[in-house]
């Protein structure tokens, strides 16, 4: 058996192409959809991940701008900046670029953001919602796997999904999603007492644990699809995943390479969570008439 490569780029693509219309349309009706993404510092890992997001934005037609600071910008001046864009009815999503410099507290920032902008789907309230089932902006690298799976025609309900992976970014809120969506759900990590036992159970495995090669072919169930989140730079400068992806293909009925799996839809969901943000506010503004 050879995996079927789930191609992220492909389907982020089709994603983009339909967002595009929708933004079309909410043009036609006088409202364009706009992003501020704030950046305190020069990571360039950061900087790149920014480049990404900005490419995408314009590519759908949203509008985009960059709000961008050295890296002792203090943590009153930000939350004031984040306070100015709440009140802001031009800008639909608010993004705030993680990590922070360390003198900034990532909680008073993400809970700042204002939940019916918080297009990355950190705050709490979101995150609350998410848990329940209801209506919320779900976190984009964790909404985008769930379209990866679907995408393919893999089978959710009833399956058993191991997460390699506890992070609130990734990890717990994909187990969540996917939980939703029927299957039975096993979180493990890093220091999970004999991990392979659970992981070659896995219909669904998903791997968010940021170690190079972490999984190997022979933890992965015959047949199983393999997310694989994990990007992880190796001493040549190439990126590889979590999963030992050349010999992982062999046993897996669907896996996602590294790069150009779920990175692309990452980036794909944040774009559809701010033309969500601006379709919500154009509803209640012709509800309000």
């Amino acid at each position: 058996m050879t995996a079927t490569i789930i191609d992220g780029k492909q389907i982020a693509k089709q994603k983009r192409e339909a967002l595009a219309k929708e933004v079309e349309q909410l043009k036609l009706e006088g409202l364009t959809p706009k992003l501020v993404v704030i950046l305190v510092g020069d990571s360039p890992a950061s900087l790149s991940y920014i480049k990404g997001k900005r490419k995408a934005a314009e590519e759908i037609g949203i509008g985009f701008k960059l709000e961008h600071f050295s890296g002792d910008y203090s943590e009153k001046e930000l939350l004031q900046l984040i306070n100015s864009y709440n009140n802001n009815s031009e800008f639909h999503g608010i993004l705030v670029q993680l990590p922070l410099p360390k003198h900034i507290s990532e909680k008073a920032v993400i809970e700042e953001i204002s939940p019916l902008k918080d297009v990355d789907g950190f705050h709490p309230l979101n995150v609350g919602k998410m848990m329940i089932g209801q209506e919320s902006f779900l976190p984009c690298t964790p909404a985008g796997i769930v379209e990866m799976i679907k995408s393919v025609g893999a089978e959710i309900k009833g399956k058993h999904v191991v997460v390699v992976g506890r992070s609130n970014i990734v990890g717990k809120p994909v187990g969540q999603l996917l939980l939703n969506e029927d299957a039975t759900v096993t979180y493990c990590h890093s220091k999970t007492a004999n991990l392979s036992e659970f992981t070659k159970v896995a219909d669904i495995l998903i791997a968010a644990v940021g170690r190079a090669d972490f999984i190997k072919a022979d933890d992965i169930k015959n047949g199983a699809v393999v997310i694989d989140v994990g990007v992880n730079r190796l001493d040549n400068g190439k990126l590889c995943g979590d999963v030992e992806f050349e010999k992982a293909k062999e046993v897996a009925s669907f896996i996602t390479p590294v790069p150009g799996g779920v990175g692309p839809m990452t980036i794909t969901m944040l774009a559809h969570n701010t033309v969500q943000s601006a379709k919500n506010q154009l509803k209640n503004l012709q509800g309000s008439k």
